[in-house]
């Protein structure tokens, strides 16, 4: 049975494809304004589907975050409806001033203070956001699962795989799916669009040979193997396993001794995989799909990345090449890791890089080093030059959120206190700050920690 509250998301959401049609039918061109990450890329690559699938035309734009600056050069433009997917929650001010009419389909947290259901003076304004009817949007949906269900009216099921893809690519499949993400799994799963089996899950286990999918698995870490090239040769040795073959080119036998053997270390190895039928091979499992869109948005490529979601297929080489280079660089990040660790704060540690390629993937490895034991079990920032400024991305543990850190509101209240910006969930949250206040940064958000564990 469905919830209230996500009854009142699910309403909300119609709302959004009511609006749609109606500009649609009206032939109006609509403007997609999307983030640069796995969830961002499918939330956009959701939105251009169900359009052009019922006629429409859209122009795409995608941003590595969205600053109000960006909202006012909009305002310069004619288009007659604006769709701020996986961002926008945090800019709900700016974006009331447009002129044309809008949707916004986030899962952040709205800043403290602010009205999350603002309206335009004149336009029609529909926010999607989980949030509002206390649904966690860390968690339970995605941007992309809230961009699904506001082109739901259309009843377009196939782009189910895209939402549960955006979803993985947030980390939100950590348990499993849950909430308003398991609603959308079922309902795929019932209309034949999406399949569930147990598994091995073995990152890239359709492109790469077993030796690199063990290697390169982090969720769920495997202790000895994940990161590490020799251990996991070693390992493959020892029990007569190939290492050159793909998991699906193993002999029964073979498997399930792989299975058994990788199960001994950590259980959750096995369990269910979530693949989306009916498409190329490289793009059936929603991991590696979402790994392959995540390369993609690091290295700027979003035409690719969108027009593969399109099921345009000139691009594909391109971006495998891509998802190889990006997965090279997650092992040298981790190597990375082990070397330098952190720089540790009595609540917070953190990790600088001015190196181009360590940029990439400074933030997921700074995750996955916690995960692996190499770095202590507290809120993490990795900071990162551009220029005059430092982007910050955080992230947190479970553990750590049930001691009452919550990192979307010490992002944002932290860099406003420096001129910058910053927001968006409590277990991950990013902000961009001058870089020549990064040690008074650095400073607060250590305080603010602090203060929360010690007054949850």
């Amino acid at each position: 049975m469905i919830q209230k509250q996500q009854l009142y998301l699910l309403n909300r959401a119609d709302e959004a494809c009511d609006l749609l049609r109606s500009h649609i039918e009206k032939q109006h061109v609509v403007r997609i304004i999307s983030h640069n990450d796995a969830d961002g890329l499918t939330s956009a690559g959701i939105f251009a589907n169900a359009i052009r699938k019922a006629g429409g035309r859209f122009h795409v734009t995608i941003l590595p975050r969205l600053r109000d600056s960006n909202v006012k050069e909009l305002n310069k433009s004619r288009y007659k409806l604006f769709i701020f997917s996986d961002m926008g929650s945090g800019n709900l001010e700016s974006i009331s001033k447009l002129k044309g009419d809008v949707i916004i389909a986030d899962h952040h947290q709205v800043p403290e203070g602010v009205d999350p259901e603002i309206q335009s003076d004149n336009k029609q304004m529909i926010h999607v956001n989980p949030h509002i009817f206390n649904i966690d949007g860390t968690k339970d949906v995605s941007g992309s699962g809230l961009s699904y269900l506001s082109v739901h009216g259309y009843e377009y099921y196939e782009l189910a795989g895209l939402a549960l893809t955006g979803a993985y690519g947030d980390m939100q499949f950590k348990n499993g799916p849950t909430g308003i993400n398991k609603l959308i799994l079922d309902e795929a799963v019932e209309n034949k669009t999406m399949e569930v089996k147990d598994d091995l899950k073995l990152a890239y286990s359709n492109t790469q040979p077993v030796s690199k999918a063990i290697t390169y698995t982090y969720t769920p870490v495997l202790k000895g193997l994940s990161g590490n090239v020799e251990e996991t040769n070693t390992f493959l040795d020892e029990h007569d396993i190939p290492k050159d073959k793909l998991l699906s080119q193993l002999s029964q036998e073979e498997y399930e001794t792989l299975k058994n053997e990788l199960i001994s270390i950590n259980d959750e190895i096995y369990g269910e995989t979530y693949t989306i039928p009916n498409i190329r091979r490289e793009l059936t499992n929603i991991e590696e799909y979402a790994n392959l869109l995540n390369a993609c948005g690091k290295n700027k490529e979003y035409t690719a990345a969108l027009s593969i979601q399109l099921g345009k297929y000139n691009q594909m080489d391109y971006a495998e090449s891509l998802l190889s280079k990006y997965s090279s660089s997650m092992q040298n990040g981790i190597e990375w890791i082990k070397r330098e660790g952190s720089i540790q704060e009595e609540n917070i540690q953190y990790i600088y890089t001015e190196d181009k390629e360590q940029k990439k993937v400074a933030a997921a490895v700074s995750s996955i080093g916690i995960e692996l034991g190499i770095l202590p079990d507290k809120p993490i920032l990795s900071l990162m030059k551009m220029d005059n400024l430092i982007k910050v991305s955080s992230r947190t543990t479970d553990n750590m959120i049930e001691k009452g850190v919550n990192l979307g509101v010490i992002m944002n209240q932290a860099s406003q206190n420096f001129n910058g910006s910053g927001g968006g969930h409590n277990i991950a949250a990013g902000a961009t700050i001058p870089a020549n206040q990064m040690d008074n940064f650095i400073h607060l958000v250590d305080e603010m920690v602090d203060y929360q564990i010690n007054n949850n």
